[in-house]
């Protein structure tokens, strides 16, 4: 018999800790070992406990759970699910603990947070499984130094006759943020679709504005896509590029989940093979699940350029093997190679 995922629960409130652990709980792969008020108190009962995963509250007196991240990861890495609240502050510090080694996160409102949780609970269950198969290790003895990239405005008046489509999920923020930073002013037009729900596809595209060469920013229906502009699918929309005159733009719109989600990474890229053919490149990078798979073979199909993320460098290996078993990515490619890649066949496909 599988032993269960041995989890402790972070959070400095009590109905919070209670809840968590009731939801969780009910799945026999789960076993709550104990729960925590503050991060004092979890440093202890991981020793005790050892667990398999950490639920955290990345907001709590004290000590933050960013702050907490940043002195457990290096020294004991664990996989860590943040539990935030939906909210501006929340998007942004939760997004400083995916940056500082969390392996994903469940939104929570301010406000009917039982009610809420009880709708969530299988999300909140599934995240918690995949991160006890993680490796983290990776993040021991990791130096968190995000500085901010002067930008050289050289192009961003010049519409993109290509463009690059990127899909990502769970590990996507840090995984899109070392392709990003790497991305020079001159790289055409990309348009990303990470699941996130509305606020924090704002706040990640500001945060990785502030570090980048490139100009990011959410997109917004009818963008223009523009050499050295990355554009995030806003959280809650559907986001597609059409063709209009000699340039693309970018379509988002209240719309049905596709394989679960909005934006969908499906979306994005059937579009994508449909108004730029062969003219695009795309990458479908670490994520659970399978979406972004069909779409990137309608890429290919349509003479596009495309690969995705290996195994050994993604957080979860879903969304890049299933991309790859349908024969949607040409191969699977490193992390640290993407932003060269990226670079490399935008200079090969025809203009």
């Amino acid at each position: 018999m599988i032993r269960p995922v041995r989890v402790l629960v972070v959070d400095d409130s009590a109905l919070a800790r209670r809840i968590i652990t009731q939801a969780i709980g009910r799945d026999p792969r789960i076993e709550v070992v104990g729960s925590a008020p503050d991060v004092y108190v979890a440093r202890d009962k991981i020793i005790e406990l050892e667990p398999d995963v950490l639920t955290l509250d990345v907001e709590m007196p004290r000590m933050d759970g960013v702050a907490f991240l940043k002195r457990l990861m290096p020294q004991r890495p664990i996989p860590v699910v943040v539990v935030s609240a939906l909210t501006r502050a929340g998007a942004a510090i939760t997004l400083d603990a995916l940056a500082s080694g969390a392996v994903d996160f469940v939104p929570k409102p301010s406000s009917s947070f039982g009610q809420r949780l009880d709708s969530m609970a299988d999300e909140l269950v599934e995240k918690v499984i995949v991160a006890a198969r993680t490796d983290v290790t990776h993040w021991r003895d990791e130096r968190f130094d995000l500085k901010s990239v002067a930008r050289t405005q050289t192009a961003l008046q010049e519409s993109s006759s290509k463009l690059i489509a990127i899909g990502a999920s769970t590990g996507g923020t840090v995984a899109l943020t070392a392709i990003v930073r790497a991305l020079p002013p001159t790289i055409p037009g990309v348009v990303v679709v990470q699941h996130m729900p509305p606020v924090f596809t704002a706040m990640f595209a500001d945060k990785l504005n502030t570090m980048s060469a490139v100009e990011v920013m959410e997109a917004s229906d009818g963008e223009r896509v523009l050499t050295g502009r990355v554009l995030i699918a806003p959280g809650g929309m559907q986001t597609s590029v059409e063709r209009r005159g000699g340039r693309y733009v970018v379509r988002c719109a209240e719309g049905a989940p596709v394989n679960g989600h909005s934006p969908s990474v499906d979306v994005l890229m059937s579009s994508v093979a449909h108004s730029v053919g062969a003219n695009a490149i795309g990458a479908v990078l670490t994520g659970m699940g399978s979406d972004g798979a069909q779409g990137l073979l309608a890429m290919r199909t349509a003479g596009a350029r495309t690969f995705a993320q290996d195994e050994a460098t993604s957080v979860v290996f879903g969304m890049p093997n299933q991309a790859y078993k349908v024969g949607g990515a040409e191969r699977l490619v490193p992390l640290a190679r993407v932003a060269d890649e990226l670079v490399r066949l935008s200079r090969e496909i025809a203009a």
